[in-house]
């Protein structure tokens, strides 16, 4: 490279660091008019608005939050019409065992008298022994006749009952969790429990009929 133009670069290169202004220098003038300036000068920062909300009228109801619900149909209970009150005993008189379609923590189960339920979790607060009332059906039917809620039907015409037997437990399971070019292994163990339930009782409440304790 020739001096000439060694020259010239080092020439341009001094000028460029000259001539260009400092963040100090830039802020040098704002801060000496701050700082000689009374509390009372400083103009205060803009303060935002919210929009005032219009009052309540009284003739408008009250909001209300939803309910959250879990898994499966909604929780609500069709009643009965005297119409499937005088259908009733055809129902219950029809001979043989009586099948309901039940709902317990939003899963489907079709059962019949002397079934037995695996449920997919173990339910809390329960002994071998008890007794359990099941009162979330969709649909009791018979050979001919079928009775269908929307979506539930009304826990006051039938009866169903199931017996906890006990608590079984799945073999233990086994996973090994490894990273990509790393020979590093973790083991990760699992052994869930189920509730198992047998049901014991299926029966049609007639209008009248006292129900059993």
């Amino acid at each position: 490279m020739s001096r000439t133009l060694l020259r010239s670069l080092l020439e341009l290169r001094a000028t460029a660091t000259t001539t260009r202004p400092t963040t100090s220098q830039l802020l040098r003038p704002f801060l000496v008019r701050h700082l000689h300036q009374t509390p009372s000068q400083i103009d205060p920062l803009p303060q935002q608005t919210q929009p005032q909300q219009p009052p309540p009228s009284p003739n408008q109801p009250p909001a209300v939050s939803p309910i959250p619900r879990c898994g499966g149909a909604p929780r609500t209970t069709s009643p009965a019409t005297p119409e499937t009150l005088s259908l009733l005993p055809l129902l219950a008189h029809q001979p043989g065992k009586k099948y309901l379609q039940l709902y317990i923590q939003g899963q489907a189960y079709l059962v019949t008298p002397g079934d037995q339920i695996r449920l997919p979790f173990k339910m809390p607060g329960v002994a071998p022994g008890d007794v359990l009332r099941l009162n979330r059906a969709t649909a009791i039917g018979s050979r001919d006749f079928t009775l269908k809620g929307q979506p539930y039907v009304d826990e006051n015409l039938f009866e169903c009952r199931a017996v906890v037997e006990g608590t079984e437990a799945e073999p233990m399971r086994l996973k090994i969790k490894k990273k990509q070019r790393c020979r590093r292994t973790k083991t990760v163990r699992s052994k869930h429990k189920y509730t198992v339930l047998r049901v014991s009782e299926v029966r049609i409440k007639l209008p009248g009929q006292e129900e059993e304790v």
